[in-house]
């Protein structure tokens, strides 16, 4: 281990990722979102290059040359693979797109055959979406029972607690080696022997574990492990199944085609040997040629160097993430791996991201696939940083420098700005409480919401004084604190707006024009600003200008869509079609 570290410079190796050298928004980049996908070192890109520029064929299908080159690049990355996680035969390596398909291949090509009503398959509160849907589908298709883990206060399984769990009508058990939102490192071996005891199956979920742990699948004993290439500095669309020889053996193919037969007649088909049968059609072999490079660079920076420094970043960056106020971290205890997830009081996680991206720091927010466990820990979502062993101490400085100048904003400045003050909040309740009748309560909502008086020409002036991203963000943001907000009772299904990932209402009247007079809000204050910008351009328009209006090119000339995340240019779209929508009826 000594010798690991004195070998491993984090600078150096940073260096051999070209990505991470550039601006975002005018800042240095700060990639912190290594959980979702991990970038790519010079190696990997150029040997993905290099296979097009010069080995490009179908693999075991043709006599030339250059297939018998591919074929041996693939072949090789499949060898090398089985060593890296110990494997004891090539053949029990299958490709797939991901960790997602390889759950999906053993949930139908072994659940569907195998699992029987009332039968029950165990998974855990902490899995992302991939290691439950699936299992639901079989469920649904086989009349199979799905029944959960329960997790310890730091997030882990609860080892103490198997045997409430899993008995004698287990058939599979399904988790994953390290939570994609917690970052612990699971009791998998103790999940493995438990679930023998009662000669159920295991399948590990690896996603978040390759390319932090050593793996070795021969001394884990699972039946199953899978996991994705792209997280582990590989290319995207690569994924892995390992299973038991003796297993993979009984199962039917996934899906049919070329590749993975021996004989086809219009009476029968016979099916390939191992592990071709599970590969139908043409792979992607530029891919995984790329992966195999992949595995070197692992191999010769070593992955005990990498984890090591890791598990030093991890312990500075809890540290200081528990320094700033308001931050609450979402389980107990420091993390094993570099994943942090938290939320910060008084902010929105998405609008905490959407700071951070402004200055050049990507970050993640959301429910991050695991609904169930956001449900499990009674929060709506969460931040969450993802380290890898290109990040440095003066990139976490950077964040928590941000995370405090949020946290030390005054709860006032969070306050949507009010054209009228006795008012309150914008509710029917209130407005009748100053005069109003019942009747004309949701239009007065509308009317004081505009009377700022935005409109397209107000809106184009005040982004154009914005050169840079950073000041347009910040200038949806006061946007987003001077819209008025709704009550709760306008908060309805009726009025929420479907595609927004942050919740978002918009309500709607027509005045004796028949001009259109919408209002929204948001429990996001980007989305707030967003709904300002979109509002300017359309309220007290009818149904014609409304639709006429050029909306993209009004977007462009203020220079949005190019930098906002997919999850937010989402949103804008959202809002707009619920307008359409709205003046189409």
């Amino acid at each position: 281990m000594k010798k690991c570290m004195a070998n491993f410079s984090s600078s150096i190796f940073r260096q051999q990722f070209p990505i991470l050298a550039q601006f975002v928004n005018g800042k240095p980049l700060v990639y912190f979102d290594n959980a979702a996908s991990t970038q790519k070192p010079v190696d990997v890109i150029d040997c993905y290059q290099h296979y097009y520029q010069t080995s490009n064929a179908n693999v075991h299908r043709a006599s030339h040359a250059l297939s018998s080159r591919a074929t041996t690049a693939y072949e090789e990355t499949r060898q090398n693979l089985k060593n890296f996680i110990k494997a004891k035969h090539s053949k029990e390596i299958i490709w797939t797109k991901g960790s997602t398909e390889s759950i999906n291949l053993v949930a139908q090509s072994w659940g569907r055959k195998n699992l029987q009503p009332n039968d029950e398959i165990v998974l855990s509160y902490s899995e992302h979406h991939a290691n439950i849907v699936p299992w639901q589908i079989v469920a649904e298709q086989t009349g199979a029972k799905i029944k959960i883990l329960p997790l310890t206060i730091e997030g882990r399984i609860d080892k103490t607690r198997l045997e409430e769990t899993i008995g004698e009508k287990t058939r599979i058990v399904c988790c994953g080696h390290i939570s994609n939102v917690l970052g612990r490192i699971n009791p998998i071996a103790d999940v493995i022997g438990f679930a023998k005891k009662y000669k159920a199956l295991t399948l590990i979920d690896g996603a978040q574990a390759i390319a932090h742990l050593p793996v070795d699948v021969q001394a884990l004993d699972c039946d199953f492990y899978v996991f994705s290439a792209h997280k582990m500095y590989g290319p995207t669309g690569v994924g892995v199944l390992y299973g038991k020889r003796e297993i993979l053996e009984k199962m039917s193919p996934y899906q049919a085609g070329g590749e993975m037969i021996k004989s086809v007649s219009f009476e029968q088909t016979s099916f390939n040997d191992l592990p071709h049968k599970f590969e139908a059609g043409t792979p992607n072999i530029a891919g995984i040629v790329a992966f195999g490079a992949a595995l070197k660079f692992i191999e010769v920076q070593q992955l005990a160097a990498l984890a090591q420094y890791e598990t030093n970043l991890a312990q500075y960056c809890f540290a200081q993430l528990s320094q700033v106020p308001g931050l609450c971290f979402i389980v107990e205890g420091q993390p094993d791996i570099p994943v942090f997830s938290f939320t910060m009081t008084g902010h929105h996680n998405h609008d905490v991201a959407a700071e951070l991206d402004s200055q050049g720091i990507a970050v993640r927010a959301g429910h991050h696939c695991a609904m169930p466990l956001m449900q499990y820990l009674k929060i709506d979502g969460c931040i969450r940083l993802s380290l890898a062993a290109y990040n440095s101490v003066e990139e976490i400085d950077k964040v928590i420098l941000a995370l405090k100048q949020m946290s030390h904003q005054s709860l006032a400045n969070d306050t949507a700005a009010m054209t009228n003050d006795e008012l309150g909040q914008l509710s029917p309740q209130n407005l009748q409480q100053v005069g109003y009748k019942a009747s004309e309560a949701v239009n007065k909502i509308q009317i004081t919401d505009t009377a700022h008086s935005l409109n397209v020409d107000s809106i184009l002036a005040l982004f154009s004084k914005a050169k840079s991203w950073d000041s347009k963000h910040r200038e949806i943001m006061m946007l987003g604190k001077k819209q008025s907000s709704l009550s709760a009772e306008l908060k309805t299904d009726q009025s929420l707006i479907s595609g927004c990932e942050s919740k978002a209402w918009l309500i709607h009247q027509k005045n004796e024009h028949e001009y259109y007079i919408f209002t929204g809000d948001s429990d996001a204050k980007v989305i707030r600003g967003l709904i300002a910008v979109v509002l300017a351009a359309v309220n007290n328009k009818n149904s014609e200008q409304i639709l006429t209006f050029d909306m993209q090119a009004y977007f462009n000339d203020i220079g949005l869509l190019q930098h906002l995340s997919p999850s937010r240019g989402n949103g804008l779209r959202a809002i707009v079609n619920k307008i359409y929508q709205i003046v189409e009826e």
